[in-house]
């Protein structure tokens, strides 16, 4: 079974990399024996991430691109050909919000800033899209290939508040099982196509909603909390499961799903 689910020299490439849940994923990767390539828009946040996981023995070098810059992947891809031949992963983590695609309480649909709900679109879409078509040359040599992409539980139920952010991460499901059939059916029947829809985890982007400076609830983090069957958020190890197993053999037969890590949110009526 340990050699299954092992993921032991497999080369992955992760975007989103440096984030608060990108970060430990990829540190996970690494101490299981991955080769990780770290994508980022962040020379420092890159150095330091690769810095952090050599020196504790781990496989790791710096890739440096916007996700949403197709000439700054392209030059990218042509490193990694150069370094590494190809790679046998493809984790698309790179996300986020912008404070004018949400629409708070005392604001109306009117009040949606359309050029932020762009950008909320382009990173995290095109974010995904652009470094998938991009690469996919280099997971072609590869005779057991995974594509993992980060949803959201407000992609499949639409939360207040984050509508370009809801909105870009149903695009994301639907790319998803779009692209499961279209490799299947294109390139072999070995290439898998999934997503993790993460639930509710404390992060940098939403840390100031769920919580008060000393760390209670706020209103909305209570309101997640009693709709949550395991009464807690997530913390970034629960999420490790789920991406070894999509990164490893024991997902042969896996391709087109979103696996929900979300104790249990999506499964709760509230009721």
């Amino acid at each position: 079974m340990s050699a299954l689910f092992s993921i032991k020299d497999k080369i992955i490439l992760i975007s989103g990399a440096t984030g608060v849940l990108g970060s430990k994923i990829t540190q996970h990767l690494a101490t299981e024996g991955a080769q990780v390539i770290i994508l980022g828009r962040n020379p420092n946040k890159v150095k330091d991430l690769v810095t952090s996981i050599t020196n504790k023995g781990g496989k790791a070098s710096a890739l440096i691109a916007d996700v949403t810059n197709k000439e700054a992947l392209e030059s990218a891809a042509q490193q990694v050909e150069k370094e590494f031949g190809g790679i046998d992963v493809l984790i698309n983590a790179a996300g986020g919000n912008m404070p004018g695609a949400i629409v708070t309480p005392d604001q109306k649909i009117t009040d949606l800033d359309i050029e932020e709900v762009k950008k909320v679109m382009e990173l995290n879409y095109l974010g995904t899209l652009l470094p998938i078509q991009v690469f996919t040359p280099l997971l072609l040599h590869n005779p057991a290939v995974s594509i993992i992409n980060i949803s959201s539980m407000a992609a499949s139920r639409p939360l207040t508040r984050v509508m370009g952010y809801a909105s870009a991460k149903a695009a994301i499901d639907n790319l998803t099982k779009w692209l499961s059939v279209e490799f299947c059916q294109k390139y072999g029947k070995q290439y898998r196509v999934n997503a993790i829809a993460p639930g509710f985890f404390l992060t940098e982007q939403n840390r100031a909603l769920l919580t008060e400076d000393d760390g209670s609830l706020t209103a909305r983090g209570n309101q997640i909390i009693s709709h949550t069957p395991m009464d807690r958020f997530g913390d970034p190890e629960d999420l490790f499961g789920a991406v070894s197993f999509l990164c490893s053999n024991a997902s042969k037969f896996v391709t087109g799903t979103i696996i929900p890590v979300d104790g249990g949110f999506s499964a709760f009526g509230g009721v």
